[in-house]
This record gives C-alpha cells, structure tokens and sequence, in this order.
C-alpha cells in the first residue's frame, strides 16, 4: 500500500510501516501544501493512506467522497509514538477507501515547577 506522511508526523516512525511503500510530503516537495490541496495531491498520486497528527483536518475538510483513507494520530511526540508503534501499524492495515481513524496515544504527565507530576 503506498502510505503519505504528513509533514507533523516524526520520519522515524517509518521504519514501522516497513511492507509498506511510505514517502514523506517533503521529500514529493509537498511540504507547503496544506489540507485539501494535500489531500487531493495525495489522491491524485496514488496514495492509499495519509497518516497525520493534524487532528482538525476532519472539520476543515469534506471527508466524504475521498478515496485517501486517513490515519490521524492523537499526538506527534515520538516519544510517545513509539512506546505503541503498533497502533499506528493496525490502524494503518485496517485502513480501507475513504475510511477515517483516530490513533489514541497516551501522553506522560506533565511535571509541575519543582519536579512532581501532574494529571491532565
């Protein structure tokens, strides 16, 4: 499946997505193109998935019609992504024709001045 990376998504996490045939919105010199001009890029290239951490992108754009499925992740600390790089690889082989999924990632507490956690 040929797979787009956002330019918000980190490009280790590649290396997960290894079967796959990914490429990256800058290295097609998409980098400055921005939600339905990407997404129709991204469509009219082939792509099959575009995984982003652009969590708006649902309400900027209509959705219904396109072809792209869309893997959008919760955050794009890389920290954080790759405690669970299988989320993103189910997601990612789950994806059908114009399908959506929301990859949920647990971030750390946040420290407070002085060293101690916090829940958020």
């Amino acid at each position: 499946m040929r797979i787009l990376f956002d330019k918000n998504v980190p490009y280790p996490l590649l290396r997960y997505l290894a079967k796959h045939d990914v490429r990256t919105a800058e290295e097609l010199g998409w980098a400055r193109l921005v939600n339905g001009d990407l997404l129709r890029a991204a469509e009219d290239a082939g792509f099959g998935v575009m995984v982003t951490a652009d969590q708006s992108l649902e309400y900027q754009q209509n959705l219904k019609g396109r072809k792209l499925a869309l893997v959008v992740l919760s955050t794009n600390h890389i920290g954080v992504l790759e405690k669970h790089p299988e989320r993103l690889v189910a997601a990612v082989d789950a994806a059908r024709e114009g399908g959506y999924e929301f990859v949920r990632f647990e971030l750390p507490p946040k420290r407070k001045p002085g060293g101690t956690t916090r829940s958020t």
